[in-house]
């Protein structure tokens, strides 16, 4: 359909009156109909768009949770995890349902004769009220025939007329009398009130169908379940399917691919989908391109690129054809996940199948391409597409507009404005946020105010993502008065904060060493109803043992961990009734100035908080806190939130304090936290078989990610001495290729690199050309380690990691010296790095050692007698 189609509701003594989901309550009131109705109706239409639907608990596709394979519990659920979905911050571009772009339409074979085409003009143009509707039915009541009434139900909702489809139903039951016949118009009606979002209409005109006695009919149940389907009620729509199960009712290949699209627009697991699946094979339901299309969907929105890819080769050997659906779906669940050498090569092979790359085909590859941090690859691709004259849409002109923002190649940008107002597409929010974040990335301020400004002027709303964009791009360039401008401005337009808001103030805080200000905002998020995610955990655990970090109260008791805040009481307690407005609106000003507040104290010293000495043993307790509250709210951590848990282990003073986090952790989750804690104790064998099923889950990031958590885990080992440890991992993920094209025999780029893990990698890289100097192989003529030079650093050109590889270097004797035209380049010639390589103590100067080795008597699996957290 073109456009939204108009709600409208039936009121009368009809069952399907009642409306248990929402509809539009803007509507119009017109004449009663006639009385000899079956069901005497008044039809209301809303000629305005609807409102929108109250927040109902269906997941959305862009944050569904995707399972791996289950091998360790906290980081991931029973079947698979949110390991990738969730932290590897991907979305697809648009709606998965969108991707049907370009395949043919598909309509059930109408059999409906000339005078029924006739008869819907006629009802359209004619039609304006319920008499006039009736006088043109009662005219062709007589040369109409069944198919033709169900032909005017579907063409009338696809013309968005609702009331008139309902009413040339009433009419066309009432006059049919085969049972059969009246069960095929019920279908029809329930399947019309589906695509246009009347799922309550939709089951009541079902039920009325079965009270009748003509509603039990499979196309009927299949009706009903595509329509509770397209509005993302799952369950409703697997309680259906159960229900028809039950009525002696035999599901088909119809049903059966109405639940699984269901399922997969409802965010419904992978493992749930594939039961129906199965059920349906074993009692021989053949699935078709739409089974296998549909459960592709499921994949793609959970980011299960293994499971797509399981399902397309299935899909091959059953011999079904793929179309273009298929395999733009499959291309995003794949890109998804970061795996986009894979996607090209399948993008690559679909000319070969006779199905050509589409608009969405391109656009969904330069989003995966561009959330990889592949920014080149995606706009060579984008030249492709230009080459190939495939015409650019609204969502592929904002995907460039966020890359050549990201790159800082804001001239470019420009053009795809200038560009996008040629083809008669203006900016909207999103183009507006894509601007503002990649200005904002760059430093450049008074563009950002000029871009706000501007979407003033030309009547553009800031959404809540602008507000968030702004707040975070402010705080991080320590313009702390703007960001409660911005603030101030968002409470004036009256929207309601929402988890990324909320996210943003509390990293803002957390990186301005302002945690428990953090906490107390937490605090009043989580009373406002607004549930914080593993972001906004992360953020917190993140900044606990930083520098600036201020000491966090805690209560260590026999209830387990409490995080203080002064808000709690202020707010919580009381002799006042919360549920009272007056009270409500207090709260949230009290909330708002709070926040106004903190962003003061930002202002007012741009330095952050006095910095108080480090307590480092409360700060562990306020992450197991954390931890713990994570756990009763259900939030599962990911490696993100490992790799912050790392990273705070990285800061301890001392090794026991590093050794008691992991292992009060590893009462939570005692694998993923049991490889951590293993290897920070020197042990291997079984503990190094365990960490291989984390590398594998962790192979399934993105790269930003998976290289995220590799410095995170190494730079712990190297802290605290386990530097033969620090390297196995290290090498782990040369291995898995965790850092493209990072070594070579003649060069070592340790750009994406922490410290701990660059320092490792030296020491590997350094070994790795001594053997070939002790195989009587010729080094080559020039050696390069590259570590940057501080681009990005706080103050320019000074890197901390250029700064410790230096050091690293000048301990060992290594004959590298900085290059004169680049100061994050180390260089030494082949025939001086031999002749050091050569010398009787280099060798022993490259090996490395662990401070602490394995135990004889270590029990991996054995957790010491700890203090008991109250979970």
């Amino acid at each position: 359909m073109a456009s939204t189609p108009p709600h409208c509701s039936i009121t009368a003594t009809k069952p399907y009156q009642t409306h248990q989901y929402p509809q539009n309550q803007r509507l119009k009131s017109h004449r009663q109909t006639r009385p000899t109705n079956q069901w005497p109706t008044t039809h209301h239409v809303s000629l305005s768009k609807p409102l929108p639907l109250p927040p109902r608990t269906v997941p959305k596709p862009a944050s569904a949770a995707g399972p791996v394979p289950s091998s360790f519990s906290s980081l991931c659920p029973p079947a698979k995890s949110d390991l990738v979905s969730a932290f590897s911050g991907r979305r697809s571009t648009r709606m998965v349902s969108k991707m049907h772009l370009g395949r043919p339409k598909t309509t059930v074979g109408s059999r409906h004769s000339p005078l029924a085409e006739e008869a819907l003009e006629t009802a359209i143009r004619f039609g304006k009220d319920d008499f006039a509707l009736d006088d043109v039915l009662h005219s062709f009541e007589s040369r109409l025939v069944s198919d033709d009434y169900t032909f005017l139900l579907r063409e009338l909702g696809n013309r968005g007329e609702c009331w008139k489809a309902i009413r040339c139903f009433e009419f066309a039951v009432r006059r049919e009398r085969k049972r059969t016949e009246q069960g095929k118009l019920a279908s029809s009606m329930i399947s019309t009130l589906g695509r246009l979002g009347k799922v309550e209409l939709a089951k009541n005109v079902f039920q009325t169908a079965v009270n009748e006695g003509y509603g039990r009919t499979v196309y009927t149940y299949s009706a009903l379940i595509s329509a509770y389907g397209r509005s993302g009620y799952c369950d409703e729509a697997i309680r259906v399917l159960e229900s028809m199960k039950d009525s002696g009712v035999k599901p088909n290949l119809v049903t059966y691919n109405a639940v699984i699209d269901a399922c997969g627009k409802g965010g419904v697991e992978f493992k749930k989908v594939v039961e129906i699946f199965d059920e349906m094979l074993k009692i021989g339901v053949q699935p078709d391109r739409i089974t296998y299309n549909s459960l592709l969907a499921v994949c793609s929105r959970g980011g299960l690129w293994e499971a797509a890819r399981n399902l397309f080769s299935e899909m091959v050997d059953r011999g079904i054809d793929q179309d273009i659906y298929t395999y733009n779906t499959l291309l995003d669940a794949i890109s998804k996940c970061g795996q986009m050498d894979l996607a090209y090569k399948i993008m690559s092979e679909m000319p070969s199948k006779n199905i050509l790359p589409n608009v969405v085909t391109y656009s969904t590859m330069i989003d995966g391409y561009a959330k990889a941090g592949r920014l080149e690859d995606a706009l060579n691709l984008f030249n492709e597409m230009k080459f190939l004259a495939i015409g650019l849409d609204r969502v592929l002109y904002n995907t460039l507009l966020s890359l050549y923002g990201k790159l800082g190649r804001f001239e470019e940008a420009l053009n795809v404005c200038k560009e996008m107002e040629s083809v008669g597409i203006a900016k909207d929010v999103v183009s507006y946020n894509a601007l503002l974040g990649g200005y904002g990335k760059q430093g450049k301020y008074d563009e950002v105010k000029g871009l706000y400004n501007e979407m003033k002027v030309e009547r553009v709303s800031p959404n809540l993502l602008t507000y968030s964009t702004l707040i975070d791009v402010y705080s991080k360039g320590g313009l702390y008065a703007e960001a409660v401008k911005v603030f101030r401005e968002f409470k004036q337009a009256g929207l309601k904060a929402d988890v990324v808001l909320y996210s943003e103030l509390i990293n803002a805080l957390c990186k301005n060493g302002l945690v428990e200000s953090a906490v107390s905002l937490l605090d009043e998020m989580t009373k406002e109803g607004i549930r914080p995610n593993v972001v906004t955990y992360n953020s917190i655990i993140d900044a606990f043992g930083r520098p600036a970090t201020t000491v966090c109260a805690v209560d260590a008791g026999a209830r387990g961990i409490v995080l203080h805040s002064e808000s709690s009481s202020s707010i919580s307690g009381g002799d006042f009734d919360i549920s009272d407005k007056n009270v409500q609106n207090e709260m949230r000003d009290r909330e708002d100035t709070r926040i106004m507040k903190m962003f003061g104290q930002l202002t007012a010293d741009k330095a952050g908080f006095a910095k108080k000495d480090r307590k480092v043993r409360p700060e562990i307790l306020c992450i197991l806190g954390v931890f713990q509250k994570m756990h009763e709210l259900d939030i599962k951590p990911n490696v993100v939130t490992f790799s912050a848990i790392l990273n705070a282990c990285s800061r301890c003073n001392s090794f026991e304090d590093a050794s008691m986090l992991l292992e009060e952790l590893r009462l939570f989750d005692n694998q993923v936290y049991g490889v951590a804690h293993g290897l920070l104790m020197g042990y291997r064998g079984n503990v190094w078989v365990k960490a291989q099923s984390l590398f594998d889950e962790v192979k399934q990031m993105d790269c930003s990610t998976a290289s995220g958590f590799y410095n995170a885990l190494t730079d712990m080992l190297w802290h605290f001495g386990q530097k033969k440890g620090a390297q196995l991992v290290v090498l782990e993920g040369k291995r898995r290729n965790v850092w493209e094209n990072a070594w070579s025999n003649s060069r070592l780029d340790l750009h994406l690199m922490s410290s701990g893990a660059a320092r490792a990698m030296v020491h590997a890289w350094l070994l790795n050309i001594h053997s070939i100097v002790y195989q009587g192989q010729q080094l080559p003529n020039l050696l390069s380690i590259l570590t940057g030079w501080g681009k990005h650093s706080k103050v320019v050109g000074d890197s901390a990691l250029r700064r410790a590889v230096e050091a690293l270097l000048t301990s060992m004797g290594a004959p590298f010296r900085v290059h004169e035209c680049n100061i994050g380049r180390f260089i030494s010639t082949g025939s001086v790095a031999a002749a050091w390589l050569k010398e009787s103590g280099t060798l022993e100067v490259l090996m490395l050692h662990d401070d602490r080795a394995e135990p004889k008597s270590a029990n991996f699996g054995q957790i010491s007698d700890l203090r008991a957290l109250a979970l």
